[in-house]
């Protein structure tokens, strides 16, 4: 556990909290500023920074309450879909350093979009570049 982390308090129950589930590794709440209504977070009990330093159990925990959770928070808010998301570090625009999923409810009507539709600067990437990332990644596992 952060003693300055504000999930860390949220777990040791110093911060409340709408608690959606509960286990050995992982927990997870309604977020207090939702992007839509169910939008929940799912965490590692303890304090991980980004999803690279989660422990191979930790990280398969987190993922898997994460997809089971995805069903059941669809069905209380009559979701149409839902959008996983994930911020993996500070570049990313993750705001509070300790691994968190977000499962946000979609609706046909919602308006938002797909991931794609994100205002991103896309790079210009041939073959060559594609190929090279690709082995990169391969060779970095």
């Amino acid at each position: 556990m952060s003693e300055d982390c504000i999930f860390c308090s949220i777990v040791a129950g110093d911060i409340p909290s709408r608690t959606v589930h509960e286990d050995e590794h992982t927990f997870a709440f309604l977020d207090v500023n939702p992007l839509a209504r169910g939008h929940a977070l799912v965490i590692p009990k303890q304090h991980y920074e980004t999803v690279a330093d989660m422990p191979a159990e930790v990280r398969e925990a987190v993922f898997t309450a994460a997809g089971e959770l995805t069903p059941a928070i669809e069905g209380a808010v009559d979701a149409d879909a839902t959008t996983l998301g994930m911020n993996n570090g500070a570049a990313s625009g993750q705001e509070v350093p300790h691994a968190h999923i977000h499962v946000v409810p979609r609706f046909d009507d919602d308006g938002v979009g797909p991931l794609h539709a994100l205002d991103w600067t896309r790079p210009d990437l041939d073959d060559t570049e594609l190929d090279a990332i690709a082995n990169d990644i391969r060779d970095g596992r």
